[in-house]
């Protein structure tokens, strides 16, 4: 799209040349002509306002792309953000299962598909281990990427892109969605499968928070820069104790372990 726009206005800018001898007869339709060109860039036209949701728009995806992520789905990743961010300590102090499982799927962009074979969206074991917690936002260009033994601890391919497809809610915006590894995400920059192998950001990412007692009853969900976005203290068939510990002492000591220890 980029070549494009920078080819549609070399050809005003041509136009623009061609007409110019004329000037004095056709001023009105050259500033028509500058306009167009503006809007083919991509850019509003000299003295239009531009809308303050593209202009934001706009700077978040600039800064991705001049990211090391290339991969992240901007918009896909801040609309996950903000459902996690929307997300009340009592709407996340309710049953695991029923309630709880439920709204972080939701917030991740992802169907709650439990009747399918792994592999082929099945999202049964999202947020319910030690490991795949990471609410990764991806670009459909990048959902096929393969691990290629990059990141320690995983399958050597690791493949994921049906499953992506297959699972992901297109109402999040454009891309795709996967409950993907935490594995090195203590690591600075982190080595896990969202910033290694499919090149992103995370939208936000589940950590259990040790706590005074040691029992990890609560949860902090904390965004790319590990951040706090919310928090829960759910009930009912929760993943074992085991797993909860497991999964804080993966990222104890980075960036993503921050929150947590901030409540403990």
């Amino acid at each position: 799209m980029a070549v494009s726009a920078h080819v549609s206005v070399a050809s005003c800018a041509a136009k623009t040349t061609t007409t110019s001898r004329l000037r004095s007869r056709r001023s009105a339709s050259l500033g028509a002509l500058g306009a167009l060109c503006f809007a083919l860039a991509g850019r509003p036209a000299i003295g239009a306002a531009a809308s303050p949701a593209r202009a934001t728009y706009g700077a978040r995806a600039m800064s991705a792309g001049e990211s090391q992520y290339p991969g992240t789905a901007v918009e896909r990743m801040t609309n996950g953000r903000a459902r996690a961010a929307s997300l009340r300590e009592s709407d996340l102090s309710k049953d695991w299962e029923s309630e709880v499982r439920p709204k972080l799927l939701w917030a991740a962009g992802l169907r709650d598909m439990r009747d399918v074979a792994p592999g082929k969206g099945n999202t049964g074991h999202c947020f319910n281990d030690f490991n795949h917690v990471d609410a990764t936002t991806m670009s459909m260009d990048n959902a096929d990427n393969e691990n290629g033994g990059r990141v320690v601890g995983m399958h050597f391919n690791n493949p994921l892109g049906e499953g992506i497809r297959a699972a992901s809610d297109p109402t999040l915006g454009p891309g795709g969605s996967w409950c993907t590894c935490i594995l090195g995400s203590s690591s600075e920059p982190p080595k896990d499968v969202a910033h290694v192998q499919f090149q992103s950001k995370i939208a936000w990412k589940l950590v259990w928070v040790p706590g005074a007692a040691r029992d990890y009853s609560r949860f902090v969900l904390v965004d790319d820069a590990g951040e706090e976005l919310s928090t829960g203290v759910p009930s009912g068939n929760l993943p074992t104790l085991q797993e909860r510990a497991a999964n804080y002492q993966t990222v104890a000591g980075g960036r993503y372990a921050k929150a947590a220890d901030a409540r403990s």
